[in-house]
């Protein structure tokens, strides 16, 4: 919707293969929107690849696992049978929130999936498996004197009951945006501590070393491997940070797209790096074991090294006391978007000013900035409350691919200090 005309309703049904063959030297790709000429594809395929005895002797050959499980979740109710109809008029009650003058202009939609994968290999792997998601998306477009700002609010679940539920929870984020439009102030730049919510946390760990623990990067680039060797010590010991595929959302992946167990890998334990995530290939490349993170964006791309849901884990101090230790610094509450590698930058939406150990006015911030490895070390504090989210629209992207569904979150967490424009 704009406002309250609808501008597209549509369902769409799409069903494929992505089908590859390995000869020892390369592998050979195809895909298809014809499932019924799926051997068909392999032998053309394998005409073109050269004919190996010892192919099973191969270390990636030897990487794969074979794994033969049925994991169907959804279907006494899924999604995709429940009447448009309904769905809109979920939308539409989401959209009559929105009735403050603050408010000029906004973009709302609905978004849901359901998706059956079914994987083989000559190993005799057979897995299939489901996965549903669905959420609602709100951009606005607010107004208040000389302050204008474009602000979002979004909610994210499993089924349509679920989302129905936090109507409330997405009333009450309205309400905050338009009070920050109301009342945010211009800002100095410099370097200050920062306190980020559990969905800045999953931006900022993302950013700052998710893309970093990829293992792809590192195949073929000793220099990187040194950087990032495994028993370093790059954070205080109450830093953990997760990659856990197997966490319900849009990074759940009980298989990969090479059949492999999803898992739940400790990347940082402790302040020290203790692991990478990896498909076949970069297991066997860096002799490290499999991880479960080798994802495409659909049928038409090759499986590549990704994060499935990324988060720093849970403290021991209450978010209370974090925030009394604070002298003056900055909140960031929410996010419009991020990038990174070796340097990280977060864009924050609400962002807030801390003082004598309060959380008081909202603040206009352009960016948030720093270094992968001097913030890691960086981190001071982690909080016990904690929480997993999903995007709603959008997603991870990398190469060519885009956007790919992932998870994040975790607890509020301290950085001592980052530059803030």
């Amino acid at each position: 919707y704009k406002k309250e005309e609808l501008q597209e309703q549509k369902i769409r049904n799409n069903k494929g293969a992505f089908i590859r063959v390995f000869d020892g030297n390369r592998w050979y790709y195809s895909s298809t929107t014809d499932v019924n000429g799926i051997q068909e594809k392999i032998d053309i395929l394998a005409s073109m690849a050269t004919p190996n005895d010892a192919i099973h002797n191969h270390p990636y050959v030897k990487k794969i696992e074979i794994n033969q499980d049925v994991r169907m979740q959804y279907q006494d109710n899924p999604i995709h049978q429940i009447d448009v109809s309904k769905k809109d008029a979920v939308l539409r009650d989401f959209l009559a929130l929105l009735e403050d003058p603050t408010i000029v202009h906004f973009n709302g939609f609905y978004v849901d999936n359901l998706t059956i994968k079914e994987i083989f290999n000559s190993k005799g792997t057979h897995v299939k498996f489901d996965k549903q998601t669905c959420g609602i998306g709100i951009s606005m477009q607010m107004v208040s004197g000389d302050n204008k700002d474009r602000l979002s609010v979004s909610s994210s679940a499993i089924t349509l009951e679920e989302l129905m539920t936090k109507k409330d929870l997405c009333a009450k984020e309205v309400q905050k945006d338009i009070d920050y439009v109301k009342h945010a102030e211009t800002f100095d730049a410099g370097e200050y501590p920062v306190l980020m919510s559990p969905l800045a946390t999953g931006v900022f760990t993302h950013e700052s070393f998710g893309h970093k623990s990829e293992s792809d990067f590192m195949v073929g680039d000793e220099a990187m491997r040194k950087e990032w060797q495994l028993g370093k010590v790059i954070g205080k010991p109450l830093l953990n940070i997760i990659d856990d595929g197997t966490v319900k959302g849009n990074g759940y992946v009980p298989y990969d797209d090479e059949g492999t167990l999803g898992k739940k890998t400790m990347i940082i334990t402790e302040g020290k790096l203790t692991g990478r995530l990896h498909s076949v290939a970069t297991s066997a490349a860096l002799e490290e074991p499999l991880t479960g993170n080798a994802r495409s964006i659909n049928f038409e791309f090759e499986p590549i090294v990704r994060m499935t849901t990324t988060y720093i884990n849970k403290g021991k101090t209450p978010l209370d006391e974090i925030i009394k230790s604070i002298d003056y610094g900055v909140f960031i509450d929410t996010i419009k978007h991020g990038s990174g590698m070796s340097t990280f930058t977060i864009a924050p939406s609400r962002a807030y000013k801390i003082e004598n150990g309060q959380i008081t006015n909202p603040i206009k911030l352009s960016v948030v900035t720093g270094n992968v490895f001097e913030t890691l070390t960086l981190v001071d504090q982690v909080s016990e409350e904690f929480e997993l989210l999903s995007f709603v629209g959008g997603g991870c992207g990398k190469m060519e691919q885009f956007p790919l569904p992932v998870g994040f979150g975790g607890p509020y967490t301290l950085v001592r200090k980052l530059k803030v424009q």
